[in-house]
């Protein structure tokens, strides 16, 4: 009878074996399904990371349409503004105008006898001596220039390429006196 306790022995590890296979199974199984569950919320959060993402790509291109937006009011805002202005200063200008009586000269255009292009000849139709600013401008060219003109009373004046200016059709001629309005025309 001294054989069976030595069997014994055997029996218990192989209990403790299957026990322990038992308990790594069951291990195993919890760290499969917490890596499932694990796996589960990372892929949760990526969807929840992604949606983040668009709506703040959404957002930006709006404050970016916003900010474009914004930018050309203003520009717009300060065009109309200057706009304004300068159809403020027209109706001052208008007005004072009005105030003043018509500027006595009477101006034509003749072909030049020495050169090419036009003489302007401005005649002076008052009683009284006028100094006057004539301003001359190409808007072709965008040149001008300023010339002052003292005419004698009921006199007139050739003024063309020999004084400063060759005249052209299109060019714009303007003549200043503080005491009368000012005479503004296009050479034909």
């Amino acid at each position: 009878m001294a054989n069976p306790p030595p069997i014994q022995p055997k029996r218990r590890g192989l209990v403790v074996s299957i026990g322990l296979n038992a308990v790594l199974v069951v291990l195993v199984c919890g760290l499969a399904l917490y890596a499932f569950m694990l796996n589960v919320d990372l892929g949760d959060v990526k969807r929840h990371l992604s949606k983040e993402v668009e709506t703040r790509q959404q957002t930006e291109r709006y404050l970016i349409e916003a900010r474009n937006q914004l930018t050309e009011n203003k520009r717009e805002i300060e065009q109309l503004k200057a706009q304004l202005a300068y159809k403020e200063t027209d109706y001052q200008q208008a007005v004072a105008a009005a105030a003043k009586p018509a500027l006595p000269v009477v101006v034509g255009f003749r072909s030049s006898m020495l050169g090419k292009g036009l003489v302007g000849v401005i005649e002076n139709t008052s009683d009284r001596f006028l100094s006057v600013m004539l301003v001359v401008r190409n808007p072709a060219l965008s040149t001008s220039r300023r010339f002052t003109l003292e005419m004698e009373p009921k006199s007139s004046t050739d003024f063309g390429h020999l004084e400063g200016w060759q005249f052209a059709p299109g060019d714009e001629l303007a003549l200043f006196n503080d005491e009368f309005a000012a005479l503004r025309l296009t050479v034909p």
